[in-house]
């Protein structure tokens, strides 16, 4: 999972870049970069870290130009250097810069014809940068001194034959202006946004509508499944529907942990559909615990206070803060390796024991995948002197690999997988587990005005919506990028390939 974000400007872009990305910091916190075009040519900075540790400010005076691009990266194996960090760049044909969100299925194979048959070289083991390749690729083909709009949508009509799986892209073309594109499924968000001025129309494309938001854009509207933008240097907006049958499933794991609640999705407000699934949640407590003693609900920040508040509202509890969170640590979920993840929960969280002493707690998460982080937190809570540790997910439960840009590779790690409810509670450590039910978080997640039908739910019910995915895929990607293939990887005793954004 990654953060993108492209402008289009009458001015200069390079500290809205930098402020839309740390607007959506949240969803990678590896790596940052930004690519800038002008008159004085290229501006690339990039790096590891943060975005406040990789943009200085002689780095941000060097990123001259009205128009580009910007990327935070999520960690997977193998993603452990800086050459990483996108955007990637290849100087034919135009010159072309790319960011991408999500990860192709089929990266494997088109490195290999990349390499075989259209002779381009490949410096990194990322499938952005086959994607990258691909379009390249696909416009050398058409060959046009000047590339038009046709051009580019000739040429990504192709990319959408030959590329699988989950991607949101932005990509700049260097003398031209800025592509988005989105995979027919829609599974990665990508919106569009607008801002006049009187110089004229600036545009931005971002990952999340809270970007937009940040720099006073209006969103427009959300790019469609199979659908592709190119906004030239003019500032004029062309549209092309690449694939004209697409079906249209959001990653589901977006609103229930992902984006940030003052966030807009294919037209879902992840704020509300946080709170109705904290209303079904609190309806599946009432029919299987009708006689629950649950002293005070207490979230674990900050995904499921949205979720928390509404469930103890519609039980009639008490509502409270137990956990202090120290916000310099970073989303234990992303980051790169189980050691990491369970050293960081005792620095990230701190437990208020007036809350818990002697009470029946009811702590409220987002989900639950590898379980490590739940064990911790409920051990917290007993360590402050809760009588009682109930715990409640919001999501269902997670047993299956997600391979479409969210790094769960392994089902041997995920706590859920092959395990019944009572057998997880007593893994985690927890006296009563209840999970969100599948039909419930859907039901949560849909809204009248959306025109949203369904969703991908891969993690939660094994069914993947590109239908490419087989059982020696997974076994592949377990292989790959599982916990222990980072260890290797870091230890230098293993290959580790493809990586997603």
């Amino acid at each position: 999972m990654c953060g993108i974000v492209g402008l289009v400007g009458t001015g200069a872009v390079n500290q809205r870049l930098y402020d839309a990305l740390t607007v959506l910091q949240h969803r990678g916190q590896d790596a940052a970069g930004i690519v800038t075009s002008g008159e004085a040519g290229l501006c690339v900075r990039k790096g590891s870290g943060l975005v406040r540790d990789v943009f200085q400010q002689q780095h941000m005076l060097g990123l001259k130009g009205n128009i580009g691009i910007g990327h935070v990266r999520y960690p997977t194996a193998g993603c452990d250097s800086a050459s990483e960090a996108q955007p990637f760049y290849v100087n034919s044909p135009y010159g072309l810069c790319l960011a991408h969100n999500g990860n192709l299925t089929n990266a494997a194979e088109l490195a290999e014809v990349l390499i075989r048959e259209d002779r381009r070289h490949l410096n990194t083991s990322s499938d952005s940068e086959v994607l990258l390749n691909v379009f390249a690729s696909e416009l050398q083909r058409i060959g046009t001194p000047r590339v038009t709009s046709a051009d580019v949508f000739t040429a990504l009509e192709a990319v959408y034959r030959r590329c699988r799986g989950a991607y949101a892209v932005i990509a700049m073309i260097i003398g031209h202006g800025i592509v988005g594109f989105r995979d027919p499924n829609g599974i990665r968000p990508l919106v569009l946004g607008q801002r006049d001025t009187p110089r004229g129309p600036e545009w931005m494309l971002a990952s999340e509508s809270v970007a937009l938001d940040s720099l006073s854009f209006r969103l427009v509207r959300d790019i469609g499944p199979g659908e592709a933008v190119l906004i030239d240097e003019a500032g004029r907006l062309h549209s092309h529907q690449c694939v004209t049958v697409a079906r249209h499933t959001p990653c589901i794991f977006e609103y229930v942990y992902f984006a940030r609640p003052d966030s807009k999705i294919d037209n879902i407000s992840v704020y509300r559909a946080r709170m109705r699934m904290g209303d079904r949640l609190a309806e599946k407590i009432l029919r299987e615990r009708p006689n629950q003693d649950i002293d005070v609900v207490i979230p674990i920040p900050d995904t499921s206070r949205t979720s928390a508040l509404q469930l103890a509202q519609r039980l009639g509890l008490k509502y409270r803060e137990g956990f202090i969170k120290n916000r310099y640590i970073g989303r234990t979920f992303i980051m790169p390796g189980q050691d990491e993840r369970e050293q960081s929960v005792r620095r990230k969280l701190n437990a208020i024991d007036l809350e818990f002493r002697g009470k029946n707690v009811l702590l409220v998460d987002d989900s639950i995948v590898r379980g490590t982080t739940s064990a911790q937190i409920i051990e917290l809570a007993r360590e402050a002197g809760a009588r009682r540790v109930y715990f409640a997910s919001a999501a269902p439960p997670v047993r299956y690999p997600n391979v479409y840009g969210i790094d769960m590779p392994a089902a041997r790690e995920l706590v859920a997988s092959g395990r019944r409810v009572d057998e997880v509670a007593r893994l985690i450590g927890a006296d009563w587990l209840v999970y969100q039910d599948l039909e419930d978080l859907i039901a949560a997640c849909r809204h009248e005005d959306s025109r949203v039908e369904e969703f991908d739910t891969s993690c939660f019910s094994g069914e993947y919506v590109t239908g490419d995915v087989t059982p020696q895929y997974l076994a592949r990607l377990q292989m790959e990028r599982s916990d222990e293939a980072r260890k290797l990887g870091r230890e230098g005793r293993g290959p580790l390939k493809v990586i997603h954004a």
